[in-house]
């Protein structure tokens, strides 16, 4: 007799579970924030910096391939599209000044993120400050 009121037990989360009405599925969370990075900004102000600053370089640089998690177009052949779809990718929204493009380039003593040249001393140099500009006016709510 056990076996019989085992088997229907067991069937019963199922049976019950088909009988039941489809409910819609929750709405997701709201709230929090998303990144609208502009392609224009960046290709005016940031792409310059990158490449001012050697970034682009091949070699042990991020135009010779990827080098980390970050690849650039080499020096000879400047793609600002590809460089802004790439550095786009080391942005975040919250926090936006967290965001590896901003403390990786950024001196330690500063509060910057491991990372071989440290062209930023401080988050007052007016390139950081572009960069930063550029993260926080893509951040939006």
């Amino acid at each position: 007799m056990r076996g019989p009121v085992m088997v229907a037990l067991l069937a019963l989360p199922g049976v019950v579970h088909g009988c039941s009405a489809p409910t819609a599925p929750p709405n997701p969370p709201g709230g929090g924030q998303a990144l609208h990075l502009s392609f224009a900004m960046f290709d005016s102000t940031v792409e310059p910096i990158l490449q001012s600053q050697g970034c682009n370089a091949t070699g042990d640089c991020h135009g010779g391939g990827i080098r980390g998690t970050l690849e650039l177009s080499p020096p000879g052949a400047v793609n600002p599209q590809f460089d802004f779809d790439q550095v786009s990718l080391q942005v975040t929204a919250t926090p936006p000044d967290s965001s590896s493009v901003l403390t990786r380039p950024l001196a330690y003593a500063a509060g910057g993120t491991p990372h071989p040249y440290k062209p930023f001393a401080t988050t007052a140099d007016p390139d950081y400050q572009t960069i930063l500009q550029w993260v926080l006016d893509g951040v939006q709510p």
